[in-house]
């Protein structure tokens, strides 16, 4: 019976009660057999790319390089530089804006809504007769309602373009790029993004790469 029971110690992991023992106290075969087991691997997640960025030396030849890429049929792309180049927007294919009808809404208003309010005022809640003039004495309205709707369409167009711009934005993918800290100072980037819908990670890269572009990365998320 006591041989039976060491028989049973010996094949097995030792345990008191129900707390497994360490393994250092532990027979050698049954150490020997748990190493043989599969072992989990560990894996690290691959980054989510926001897209591949070029970088160039100058305007000219991150103006020709957009054109090429929005010939070549893709659309979710865009660009950055120190300044305002006017040909850009057009070689992206950024050629409409709806900032315009924003501050055109804004304007109508705050015009409408000026002159409403000087009638309210003047016609309904407090009428005073002045020189026996009627009470909606519309021209005398006028100034006001001009200067609501320049107010009105002012906010509207600084509102608009933020909204637009989705600003305020602390953080952006393109930061990640190690030199992307001189798209302010002397750099040009043109960044094709991800979800375009005929992105193919290497003809992307084919591509930028064959606009003498003097380095081509990618983006993460």
């Amino acid at each position: 019976m006591a041989d039976d029971q060491k028989d049973k110690l010996n094949t097995g992991p030792l345990n008191i009660g129900d707390r497994p023992v360490h393994p250092s106290l532990r027979d050698p075969e049954s150490i020997a057999a748990q190493s043989r087991l599969p072992q989990p691997v560990h894996r690290r997640h691959e980054p989510v790319l926001y897209g591949v960025m070029a970088e160039f030396e100058g305007p000219n030849e991150l103006v020709h390089a957009a054109r090429r890429t929005y010939e070549a049929g893709y659309r979710r792309i865009n660009g950055y530089s120190p300044y305002p180049i006017e040909e850009l927007s057009e070689a992206i294919g950024f050629t409409h804006s709806r900032l315009p009808l924003i501050v055109f809404i804004g304007g109508l208003v705050g015009g409408i809504g000026g002159f409403l309010m000087q009638y309210w005022i003047e016609v309904i809640n407090y009428p005073i007769n002045v020189g026996g003039k009627p009470f909606n004495s519309w021209p005398a309205f006028i100034p006001i309602t001009f200067e609501c709707t320049v107010l009105v369409a002012a906010f509207s167009a600084v509102l608009g373009m933020l909204v637009l711009n989705k600003l305020p934005q602390p953080y952006h993918p393109v930061f990640n790029a190690p030199n992307f800290a001189l798209a302010t100072r002397d750099r040009f980037f043109l960044v094709v993004e991800a979800n375009d819908p005929k992105y193919n990670h290497q003809a992307v890269m084919q591509l930028l790469q064959s606009m003498n572009a003097t380095e081509v990365i990618d983006v993460e998320v």
